[in-house]
This record gives structure tokens, C-alpha cells and sequence, in this order.
């Protein structure tokens, strides 16, 4: 009997180990790896490593830098995720209504989706050329005054934040479309008896009804927009000014730029403490908006 309780306490163990090797191996190790070099001084290229305690911790908070970064991230967030949903949600509710050409139009808005970030990017710097670019082109056409997109430290974030929000609205107008194609048409039809409008409808039903997409949306956006790296890197590498350098692009000039390891793990460490307390609040918030069928 005891035999057999270890043997059925074990199982669970078993089922779950193909998956926690790679976790432990790829995720969890290096992050304490990370952890461990925040509290060191490091070149990257000496053999030995300096134990400093918390002092790139207090070199960070008092760097003038790290601050801009976090603000340059929390606009970046703010710029990307909010329109993405938004925007997404606006070509599904569009898509939805089964226009002629549709599934063409869903294959065309879907495409930057699955191009690669840098060839995104390096077609946009293109498009952003002050003198002879698509962008200064058509302002120039409509009379307007040309934008130093990439060059001016006001315009640059916005450039950048552009080129997101078209390459990631494609992949969460998928998601809603198919969330909008779930909703139980007789609840709308329910709603259509009892007199309600169509904006009440939306508001009421359809808008409740798909709030987990929203909510799975908001995460993976989320964790995206505190990772962009690709975009910054091919279109402004950081500037001008630092107008565009992220907390993200803060640690790869400090690893691999400045060769100060330890100051940059202390920026991976802020990092992700800061991504996890922002999916535990919004899923926090979700307890209360997210309504599951």
C-alpha cells in the first residue's frame, strides 16, 4: 500500500517532467544566473568576478538614464498596446461582417505579422528617409512640413511605435475575429428582441463575451513591448538622445556595448521584476472585468 501511494505521488512528477527540464535548464537557471551577476562586477571577458552586493542596484536607481528608459518604456507600452488592441479589435469588427474580399484583406493585414522584424524595419527606414522617403513624400504632396521621423528626438518614439502597431495589429484583429465568431448569436438575438441597440449589444454582450481574448491580448502585447529589441536597434539604435532607448536597449548597451555585465543584469533583474508585477496586476484587474462563458 505505502508502495503504491509513492508510486501514484510520483506520477504527477513524471507527467510533468518533459516540461520542466527545459524550464529549469532554459528559464529558470539562467535567471538565477542573471540574479547572481547583478550583485558581481564583471567585464565579460575576466576570468574573475568582483562581488559588489548591492551596489549596481544603487548605481542604477541614481543613474539619470535608467529613469529616461523607464519613461521611454512605459510610452512604448502605453503607444503599442493600447492601439494594437484597439485597432485590432476595429478590423475584426469589420472583417466580421463578411465583406467581399475578406479573407484577402485578413491575409494582407496578417502578412508583417510573420516577417521578420528586422526586414520590417529596415523597409520603414526606407519609407522614414528624410529627403526622398514614402512617408516625408506624402507630406510634402499634401503641403505639409517634412518630419525628421528618425532624427528628431519628438518624432523618433512615434516613428518606432508605427512600425509596431502595423506589424502586430494584423496578428490581434486574428484573435478577435475569432472571438467575435464565438460569441453565442442567441444571446444576440435575445438582446435584439429585448430592443437593445447595436452599440448596446457590443457594449453589453460582445464586448464581455470576448474580454479573455482582451485580457490574453494585453498580457502578450505587454510582454512585447517590454522586450522590443529588432525595431529600436535597426531605426534608431537607442537615439536620438535617447529617445527611443527602452529599459530593454538600456541593458544591451550596458552588456555588450559598455561590457558592464553586472549593471546590465541589474537592468534584466528590474526588468522582469517589473513584467511580472504587471501580468499580476492585470490579472488581478481580469478577476473582476473578464467574464468567461
Amino acid at each position: 500500500m505505502t508502495r503504491s501511494k509513492v508510486i501514484n505521488g510520483l506520477k504527477p512528477v513524471l507527467f510533468t517532467l518533459p516540461a520542466m527540464v527545459p524550464f529549469v535548464l532554459f528559464w529558470l537557471a539562467p535567471l538565477l544566473y542573471v540574479l547572481y551577476l547583478s550583485f558581481t562586477e564583471w567585464d565579460f571577458m575576466s576570468p574573475e568576478k568582483t562581488f559588489v552586493g548591492l551596489q549596481n542596484y544603487a548605481d542604477l536607481f541614481s543613474n539619470p538614464a535608467f529613469y529616461k528608459a523607464l519613461r521611454v518604456t512605459a510610452l512604448f507600452c502605453a503607444g503599442s498596446v493600447l492601439p494594437i488592441i484597439l485597432l485590432g479589435l476595429g478590423l475584426a469588427l469589420l472583417m466580421n461582417r463578411k465583406l467581399k474580399g475578406s479573407a484577402l484583406y485578413q491575409v494582407l493585414l496578417f502578412s508583417p505579422w510573420v516577417t521578420p522584424t528586422v526586414a520590417v524595419s529596415i523597409v520603414w527606414s526606407w519609407i522614414y528617409e528624410p529627403e526622398v522617403g514614402l512617408a516625408n513624400t506624402v507630406l510634402d504632396f499634401l503641403g505639409l512640413a517634412k518630419i525628421g521621423w528618425l532624427q528628431d528626438p519628438k518624432w523618433a518614439l512615434v516613428g518606432v511605435l508605427l512600425v509596431t502597431i502595423w506589424k502586430s495589429v494584423g496578428w490581434a484583429m486574428i484573435f478577435y475575429l475569432v472571438a467575435l465568431r464565438n460569441v453565442p448569436s442567441d444571446l444576440l438575438e435575445a438582446g435584439e428582441l429585448d430592443g437593445a441597440s447595436a452599440a448596446q449589444k457590443f457594449f453589453r454582450i460582445t464586448l464581455p463575451l470576448i474580454s479573455p481574448t482582451t485580457l490574453f491580448l494585453f498580457v502578450v502585447q505587454l510582454i512585447q513591448a517590454l522586450q522590443a529589441y529588432d525595431q529600436i536597434n535597426v531605426l534608431t539604435q537607442g537615439g536620438p538622445s535617447g529617445s527611443t532607448r527602452t529599459l530593454l536597449y538600456l541593458y544591451y548597451q550596458s552588456a555588450f556595448e559598455s561590457f558592464q555585465i553586472g549593471e546590465a543584469s541589474s537592468v534584466a533583474v528590474v526588468l522582469v521584476i517589473i513584467c511580472m508585477l504587471l501580468s499580476v496586476f492585470s490579472f488581478g484587474i481580469s478577476k473582476r472585468t473578464t467574464h468567461y462563458q
